[in-house]
């Protein structure tokens, strides 16, 4: 899990002095060998009266215990501007030529609107804010291409497109116990967690233009798996990047990233990851899901 803590993310300031740097929020889902000098801004878990820092404070092991604990009331919130702002000003001060900030879909959450609002505080010549219509890994991929880009040298323009592109592209499809808490945070119609409750219906849902709909209804956890991996097959096409991401499940997460592997073996070895603690606290434990970023 990387530490975003403020002394973490100092590791971000030194890596993107004299070029573009990247900031993205801890929704990303970045393992913490990709991170490299990415900057995250931890959003915030509210785990009943106490508050949390998102990857510094809490994980996934320590989430799923919380929601386990049904008495336990589990919210989630955006970073502040004001946060973003800090960060944005360190980075610019410490010799980034621009900030190229990559965040989750704003239909799910309001923290693409505190970067924005950052942005304009900053300078919106200097700070750029992309809304990746995406989460997990699906996020993440869109930052670590423009990481490379800025790495390679590009303007904050060409680093922006560059994180766009692998955002239009990719493909999130994931599969959850119970609809319950997308449906109280408001992130799912009614009548799809009433569809996933009364006829004991498991669906799958994916992304369509940064929200969450349902794809297609299974009945059981061996029949969402197998589902999963002939999606991700299809939408991969000829090979691309690939993640699966879970909550307390791991056995399965492995499964199906081997069975993905012996599908698509000129793809990369899938990144497999338990999800954010914030994702996680809408999703709950045994969710599991597929990232898929098609060759351009």
């Amino acid at each position: 899990m990387p530490d975003t803590s403020d002394s973490a993310g100092s590791g971000g300031v030194v890596g993107s002095m004299g070029r573009i740097a990247v900031v993205t929020d801890s929704t990303a889902d970045l393992p913490a060998e990709l991170v490299g000098a990415v900057r995250v801004v931890p959003l915030e878990v509210r785990l009943g009266p106490r508050i949390v820092r998102d990857g510094v404070d809490i994980g996934p092991g320590q989430l799923s215990a919380a929601i386990a604990d049904r008495r336990l009331e589990v919210q989630t919130s955006r970073p502040t501007p004001e946060a973003f702002a800090a960060v944005y000003r360190s980075l610019l001060e410490a010799g980034a030529t621009g900030v190229v900030s990559v965040h989750l879909s704003r239909e799910l959450s309001g923290t693409w609107d505190a970067a924005r609002l950052a942005a304009a505080e900053v300078g919106p010549a200097q700070v750029r804010v992309v809304d990746s219509r995406a989460l997990g890994m699906g996020l993440g991929f869109a930052v670590l291409a423009a990481e490379r880009a800025a790495r390679a040298g590009a303007s904050g323009e060409r680093v922006e497109e560059a994180a766009a592109s692998v955002a239009a592209r990719c493909r999130v499809i994931f599969s959850v116990d119970e609809l319950d808490r997308l449906r109280r945070g408001g992130r799912i119609g009614t009548a799809a967690a009433v569809l996933g409750t009364v006829l004991a219906v498991k669906p799958l849902l994916h992304l369509v233009d940064g929200r969450i709909t349902v794809l297609e209804k299974v009945r059981t956890a061996a029949r969402a798996t197998q589902r999963l991996l002939e999606h991700a097959v299809e939408a991969a096409g000829e090979g691309g990047d690939l993640a699966v991401h879970h909550l307390g499940v791991p056995d399965r997460a492995a499964e199906l990233a081997d069975r993905l592997h012996e599908r698509l073996p000129d793809s990369p070895p899938p990144v497999v990851s338990e999800i954010s603690a914030v994702i996680g606290a809408h999703v709950g434990n045994g969710a599991l899901g597929v990232v898929v970023v098609p060759r351009g």
